[in-house]
């Protein structure tokens, strides 16, 4: 019945010129609730023609656009059938009884959803599930094992070399000099010959104490823009015309220091927070949707720092919360997560920029200023998308914390706990919080509306998803 009566109303407003706003908002309410109920093709067909309709404003065909890039992100991310996972599964683990997978369904461990009237489960739900049982069969088992991967080894390394030279200081140390080379290719016929491509790549982000010396090195197309220092998310910009049956390449190369920094946990006295200041309103606000103070939210932060006043006790409590109750798994697009934090506190899970969200939430709620900070992280031959904070201590300033890394396996209680309140030198940092604008302004909804960190691609008729281009980071390590 819901299906008939939004496609005769879509009818109308096609074919009889009713155009009124309330038709349209009726539209787009029936819509967003057929995109909650999984009726995803109908979203997409609907959302296509509504955006065709003569006379419609733009507010409204962008929102459309939006609704359907949001179904067709569903889509790519649910596209695993009920067998299929099940060869999965059977192939990760060995034989399993039919009651077993139940069994993990019902717990929420492989994940899924109704798409169209089928059920269709999320591209990592097998993998995800091999991490979820071992950590919940397997917590923490590995701070008492002493073999260390060499990815973990290096690490350890690292972060003793950087609490050595923090010793008696807290500035930042341990500098690697690094030459990168980003690489967007668009596909082929991905925008019609003849369009112009709007392309945005990450760009080091000036200004930061631990990120200096940035030089550009060679753009693979003579005019390019970088945005201003102030801006949150840090961008290098370019355009070119797309040619048929050709990739468009958008490459940029250039060099950066950046460094570690150390702050004893144990020696941090914040001083009273003057609750007056802009900064301490703007970082101890909510930032919806996912900088949130839900009722969940609060009762996981009140229930994990009880009693507590001190700053830096609050954050390290939380910290360690996460370490045993919280596993890393493989995430879905943050775009088609209504509310992160709720997510992770839901199903005991998340990769970094989730667990961090939920962090963030609970830190800001228990009146202690944080801010979002992402970009790359860049050890040897493990480079990735990753995801910190930082949070503010009167008296001490911004203190690194990087939550989903995780306790490190050393009887040095310093070393162990490094991560609550220090950071390594391998990253690039490309943004200083969530949902900012882009510089030029993007027209249509971001493929990361609150992060920025593969790039952003758009042209006329609209953004491009990350199906239709690649990304690519080579780094060429100078000292």
């Amino acid at each position: 019945m819901k299906y008939i009566k939004l496609f005769y109303l879509c009818f109308l407003i096609l074919a009889s010129g009713c155009r009124t706003s309330s038709d349209f908002n009726q539209v787009l309410e029936d819509l967003q609730e057929n995109l909650d109920f999984g009726n995803i093709s109908t979203v997409i067909q609907l959302t296509d023609s509504l955006k065709k309709v003569h006379g419609i404003n733009k507010e409204t065909i962008h929102i459309a656009d939006s609704l359907e890039q949001i179904a067709e992100r569903i889509n790519l991310d649910f596209s695993i059938s009920e067998t299929k996972v099940n060869q999965q599964v059977r192939k990760l683990i060995g034989n399993v009884t039919p009651e077993e997978i139940k069994k993990w369904e019902n717990k929420g461990w492989l994940e899924w959803r109704m798409i169209d009237g089928e059920k269709k489960y999320f591209n990592r739900a097998a993998t995800n599930l091999i991490l979820i049982r071992n950590f919940n069969e397997h917590n923490n088992q590995n701070l008492n094992d002493k073999t260390i991967d060499p990815e973990m080894s290096l690490r350890l390394f690292h972060t003793g070399e950087i609490l050595k030279l923090s010793e008696n200081q807290n500035d930042p140390v341990a500098p690697v000099k690094m030459e990168i080379t980003y690489t967007v290719t668009v596909h082929p016929d991905a925008v019609p010959d003849g369009e112009k491509i709007r392309c945005w790549m990450p760009w080091p982000k000036a200004g930061h104490p631990r990120q200096k010396d940035i030089q550009l090195l060679s753009t693979s197309i003579p005019e390019y823009l970088i945005s201003p220092d102030t801006s949150i998310h840090s961008t290098l910009y370019m355009e070119q015309i797309a040619q048929k049956g050709k990739p468009a390449v958008f490459q940029i190369s250039y060099n950066y220091t950046s460094s570690g920094q150390h702050f004893k946990i144990t020696g941090i006295k914040s001083a009273p927070y003057d609750i007056t200041s802009k900064n301490y309103i703007k970082y101890t606000a909510e930032q919806l949707p996912h900088i949130c103070f839900s009722d969940e939210v609060k009762h996981l932060a009140d229930s994990i720092t009880a009693g507590e006043k001190d700053p830096a006790t609050i954050v390290k409590k939380i910290y360690l919360w996460f370490k045993e109750n919280i596993t890393w798994t493989g995430a879905l697009e943050y775009s088609i997560i209504p509310n992160i934090p709720e997510y992770v506190i839901k199903n005991h899970r998340g990769d970094c920029g989730m667990q961090t969200f939920l962090f963030l939430s609970m830190v800001r709620y228990k009146g202690i200023p944080a801010k979002w900070q992402s970009g790359w992280m860049m050890p040897p031959n493990n480079e990735n998308l990753h995801d910190w904070s930082e949070v503010y201590y009167q008296g001490t300033g911004w203190v690194p914390v990087d939550v989903s890394y995780n306790l490190q396996n050393s009887e040095n209680i310093l070393l162990k706990d490094f991560y609550i309140s220090a950071i390594d030198s391998y990253r690039l940092i490309v943004n200083d919080g969530v949902s900012g604008p882009l510089h030029p302004e993007k027209l249509f909804l971001r493929s990361e509306p609150n992060d920025f960190q593969r790039g952003e691609v758009e042209w006329e008729g609209g953004n491009l998803y990350f199906d239709k281009w690649d990304y690519d980071m080579k780094i060429k390590y100078i000292n």
